[in-house]
């Protein structure tokens, strides 16, 4: 039981680093999912629709996939519901009829468009607590933490 106290208690400065920063993640992404559940949208599939806006509204789905975090199989299970809804439409990619592409419908924009300014918003409150240039100096440290 000792021997555990140092990988549960007594951790190490990145240790310690690591897990305050996937608890203030789980605490946003919280915020997030509360404010999803409360206008009976899936924000799981809000943020498909996000990634393929990012995109400019097409996508591959093994792009789409691994932007997610999702295997190439789980992509196609998530994409039929939001096909089935209209928010999306799978097409044979223009230059090579194996593949497929992911485009947002215009139902697809109009839901983003509905939900996602209050969503920001309330993410944005819960970042007031740091001022800007604590921002910027956030964002400076997760993008160097993102190239490791």
């Amino acid at each position: 039981m000792k021997d555990l106290q140092e990988y549960v208690l007594d951790l190490p400065l990145h240790s310690m680093a690591f897990f305050s920063l996937v608890e203030a993640t789980a605490n946003l992404v919280d915020v997030s999912e509360k404010y999803w559940q409360s206008k009976g949208v899936n924000g799981a599939r809000i943020r498909i629709l996000v990634e393929i806006m990012k995109e400019g509204g097409t996508i591959l789905p093994s792009m789409l996939a691994k932007k997610i975090g999702v295997t190439k199989p789980n992509i196609t299970l998530l994409l039929t519901p939001l096909e089935n809804d209209g928010l999306i439409r799978r097409a044979c990619h223009p230059k090579d009829g194996r593949k497929t592409v992911i485009s947002i419908t215009s139902e697809g924009q109009s839901l983003l468009l509905k939900y996602l300014p209050e969503n920001r918003q309330e993410i944005a409150e819960k970042m007031k607590v740091l001022d800007e240039q604590e921002l910027k100096q956030l964002l400076f440290l997760l993008n160097k933490l993102r190239r490791t």
